[in-house]
């Protein structure tokens, strides 16, 4: 270190003050070893833009996953506000039809399915009903895939 000059008006610092100021240096230039680290650090930064990624692509399909949800409430609307009684009147008629003939085939294909076949399609069922978040979740991102693809090949 230099020596002040004889018209310097502080006086030379104290080896504590030295040692204080050292200190503070070490601290400094440890805090900026770590910020060149994390900057450095290209894993690190391709895992936070990942899950930023991964963010904004959840509120993403959220929000075309409502948009979907108030387009189609508005269509159902829109339908039975436009069609006229005795057509809705007639559809739920028929609806009524086709779910009891779906019914009554069930039972026909039941008491004609072997066993085996009858057991596979069983657990299936109760596996499907156990992971029903999952499947409706995927189902979910299927139908938000075929309609941004049907979308995108309109374009």
């Amino acid at each position: 270190m230099s020596t002040p000059s004889p018209d310097a008006k502080e006086p030379a610092p104290t080896p504590d003050e030295l040692r204080e100021q050292v200190e503070h240096t070490r601290e400094e230039l440890g805090q900026t070893v770590e910020a060149l680290a994390a900057k450095s650090d290209v894993k690190a930064q391709a895992k936070e833009k990942a899950a930023e990624i991964k963010e904004q692509a959840a509120e993403k399909a959220r929000i075309a996953s409502d948009q979907i949800h108030d387009r189609a409430a508005q269509a159902t609307q829109l339908i039975k506000d436009k069609t006229p009684d005795p057509v809705l009147d007639k559809a739920a008629q028929a609806a009524t039809q086709v779910r009891e003939a779906a019914t009554r085939a069930g039972h026909i294909a039941a008491e004609k399915t072997p066993d085996p076949v009858r057991d596979k399609a069983e657990s299936a069922v109760t596996m499907a009903k156990a992971n029903r978040t999952p499947l409706i979740a995927a189902a979910a991102a299927l139908v938000v895939f075929l309609l941004l693809r049907r979308n995108r090949r309109r374009r």
